[in-house]
């Protein structure tokens, strides 16, 4: 019925606030004046059977007037039926939420939910839903949905926070520069914006990453598309004085001064203030270290050792020395903090991958990123937690590269002569794999810096609980003590299995909703006297800052600081998969650390991660019906 040409004229009309000119839809669908007045004509033809009009505004362009609603939205069901067997029409929860903030972002009056929801066939009650959602996304960019009776819902906000979220919204997000649409905004236009920017930024010097490229095109082609509809971003003037002063206020000039004389459009002053603080937010620092060291901002190295220092207090990853993660945390926070101010929020399209790949790192960029917070008073969102977890991964793995033969020490009360029997059996066994700092008797271990060595040999009983593990063995050594050794010297894939119990497992439960599990486990949690009162309330709270779902049926919800006199798991297996954060849920398993602990909890994130990574580890455990079956899987982890 609609060919793509007339559907972009049809859907300029429909998003703006006034009468769109001729030669704007011309250049939006890159044809001549005289194709485009053929094209009105035609749909003009068709609208005027579909309840709507095309009006003719001298010396000011075309308007969509609509007299008979329900007409309309007819053709207007009938119009996305057609897209929808180009399998254009949304199907998840995600894809409608999204179409839902596209349409009401480019409306520039209000939308009724029965017409959205009849474009894309859902019912009333699942629009309903959805709108909960779209309003929690929306205020996140400080946008609200004004409701009106019977004239439907509207966003409102600030321009600049519309802008940030019509670049998420409006844009395939998954898509290179290169093939990028805008719903009115051609591939060619995109290249010519990326052009200039390109040739801009290599004569200042001035580098960009590939995303901060991206946004910076998606950004200035919005600019383009809104300022032609007479709309403007709006910022302080004591903001604006603060940007013209920056060398990249000069940058951002030359590069409007060229997209200008391309489009044949006029930005005012106020929107080269806008890209000159994208170059402010995006822009990496490439000067040598000790440039760096000098022209950094004393606030920035203060905020970095913060960071990392509460990081190291909470999960002990040994990294907060790390110079090289030290460095890049500060290059990284000085242009963002910059984001930070202006409320700017630049998407990662790896944070999913980052997320159920490297579950450490980015709960370590949700610790950072709260210390961040309480010292700049600035939200950091989701995306900017992925970077951060980006470069504490990186100093995860390298610690791994150099961390060395484990180390243990050996306590016995039989005398020298077994000490060395049990010693030089474990060398024999092990060889460069572990390095035994020396043998000594139980009495004399407080000798011993316990925070310098992963595990204790003990031919003893040690009767006082220590903050490391403990082996206890034969003086002779079987073959089964060696076993034992070797879990913690090779692959420490058994010693996760200490940290279950079978009075805190549940399994095959008939839960419904992350609420009924977190409370259900909390109830039973709290009966053997594993935790506090306000245990339930501090996982709410880390929950809020990002949901614990990793994907792959997988959530590991823990409290946002330690709660608890013990480090335990404690796993609750679902019926039926439930969601969580619109990831569908189904092994559970919460994770407990003791309060001040000091435990090397290595390995037990290690096996996490293998779990969150694998299907068939997880079915296992979906399927396991008694206790012992969990221990297996776990016990079989390699």
């Amino acid at each position: 019925m609609l060919n793509s040409r007339l559907k972009t004229i049809l859907r300029e009309l429909m998003a703006g606030e006034g009468p769109i000119s001729g030669t704007y839809l011309a250049n939006m669908n890159q044809v001549t004046s005289r194709t485009t007045r053929e094209d009105i004509k035609k749909l003009s033809e068709l609208l005027n059977e579909n309840g709507a009009t095309i009006e003719t505004i001298m010396g000011k362009g075309y308007q969509l007037m609509i007299q008979d609603d329900n007409q309309y939205r007819e053709f207007l069901k009938t119009m996305f039926a057609e897209e929808s067997n180009s399998e254009k029409l949304p199907r998840s929860p995600e894809e409608r939420i999204a179409y839902i903030i596209r349409r009401l972002l480019l409306s520039e009056d209000y939308l009724k939910l029965e017409d959205i929801a009849d474009e894309i066939y859902i019912s009333k009650s699942t629009i309903q839903n959805d709108i909960k959602e779209v309003r929690k996304i929306l205020l996140k960019y400080d946008i609200t949905l004004e409701s009106r009776p019977n004239y439907g819902l509207k966003v409102t906000g600030d321009e600049l926070k519309l802008r940030f979220c019509m670049s998420e919204y409006i844009f395939d997000r998954n898509e290179p520069v290169t093939e990028v649409y805008l719903d009115s905004v051609s591939q060619k236009d995109s290249d010519k914006v990326a052009e200039i920017i390109l040739k801009e930024i290599k004569s200042h010097h001035i580098t960009l990453s590939d995303i901060a490229m991206n946004n910076l095109v998606i950004h200035i082609l919005i600019a383009y598309k809104r300022i032609k509809t007479g709309n403007h971003v709006t910022l302080y003037k004591q903001d604006m004085q603060e940007i013209i002063e920056q060398a990249e206020y000069n940058v951002a000039k030359e590069i409007v001064q060229k997209v200008e004389e391309t489009f044949d459009v006029t930005f005012p002053e106020v929107e080269v203030a806008y890209i000159a603080i994208h170059l402010l937010g995006t822009k990496l620092l490439t000067q040598s270290s000790d440039v760096v060291e000098q022209v950094m901002d004393q606030s920035i190295i203060d905020l970095v050792k913060k960071a990392l220092d509460r990081v190291e207090e909470k999960l002990q990853l040994g990294i907060s020395e790390d110079k090289e993660l030290i460095m890049a945390l500060r290059l990284h926070l000085k242009p963002a903090i910059n984001r930070f101010k202006f409320g700017m929020n630049i998407r990662n399209p790896m944070l999913e991958d980052i997320k159920n790949n490297y579950p450490l790192a980015f709960e370590a960029g949700i610790i950072a990123s709260m210390a961040i917070e309480e010292e700049s008073s600035t939200k950091i969102d989701e995306n900017e937690v992925g970077y951060l977890a980006l470069h504490i991964g990186a100093a995860i793995e390298r610690r791994k590269l150099v961390s060395g033969p484990k180390r243990c020490i050996i306590v016995c009360a039989s005398g020298l002569g077994t000490s060395q029997l049990i010693y030089y059996k474990l060398k024999s066994h092990f060889g460069q794999y572990l390095d035994i700092v020396g043998s000594t008797e139980y009495y004399q271990l407080h000798q011993y810096n316990l925070q310098e060595i992963d595990f204790i040999v003990s031919s003893i009983p040690i009767p006082k609980k220590l903050p490391i593990p403990v082996i206890e063995v034969n003086a002779i050594l079987s073959n089964q003590d060696l076993g034992k050794v070797e879990t913690l010297v090779l692959e420490e894939k058994h010693e996760m299995t200490r940290f279950l119990g079978k009075d805190f497992t549940f399994l095959r439960k008939q839960l419904h909703t992350k609420e009924q599990v977190l409370e259900y486990v909390a109830e039973k949690l709290g009966d053997i006297g594993l935790i506090d009162d306000d245990f339930l309330e501090a996982i709410y709270e880390r929950e809020d800052v990002a949901p614990t779902a990793f994907g792959n049926l997988v959530a590991i919800p823990h409290p946002i600081t330690p709660k608890t006199n013990e480090t335990f798991l404690s796993i609750c297996t679902l019926d039926k998969p439930i969601m969580w954060a619109e990831k569908p849920v189904q092994f559970i398993c919460f994770l407990c650390v003791k309060k001040n602990s000091q435990e090397d909890l290595q390995a037990m994130y290690k096996v996490l991660g293998k779990v969150i990574e694998s299907r068939r580890l997880v079915q296992q455990l979906i399927k396991a019906s008694e206790f012992e079956d969990v221990v297996k899987v776990f016990h079989d982890i390699d």
